[in-house]
């Protein structure tokens, strides 16, 4: 995938790989997130990218193409608030490495949501015996 050099908004699914591609190529590589990662993905990457692809389309794009509960592959994670704040960080950070408008300050004000709702849903079916929902 080619680097984008000049900034300009998410605007079609070409957008949503490269930044996709681009912030896990960072997480697989991460000091914090790396192990957590690939550990449980394995050698499913190109599927996992997939799936990441259709879930950023359908939540930016308004283009319906993910279908799912993203919160359940979380929800036994062995992971904690510094997880998901290097999370934040790294997505933040490859978004506005790469792109400027308002879909690419959607995406981080989503990412930065999603992690305070995972890690809160984490935090709570920890301490209680509840099963998450399908």
């Amino acid at each position: 995938m080619d680097i984008k050099t000049q900034k300009s908004d998410i605007n079609n699914l070409e957008d949503i790989k490269i930044f996709v591609n681009s912030f896990y190529d960072k997480v697989r590589t991460d000091d914090v997130l790396a192990t957590i990662f690939n550990d449980v993905i394995k050698d499913k990457w190109p599927q996992h990218l997939e799936k990441m692809y259709r879930f950023w389309q359908t939540v930016l794009l308004e283009e319906h193409t993910y279908f799912g509960s993203p919160f359940l592959p979380h929800a036994k994670l062995p992971v904690n608030a510094a997880h998901f704040e290097r999370w934040v960080k790294l997505f933040s950070e490859t978004i506005d490495m790469l792109f400027e408008g308002e879909k690419a300050n959607r995406a981080k004000w989503q990412g930065d949501r999603m992690a305070t709702m995972f890690l809160s849903k984490i935090e709570y079916y920890r301490n209680n015996s509840s099963i998450p929902l399908i």
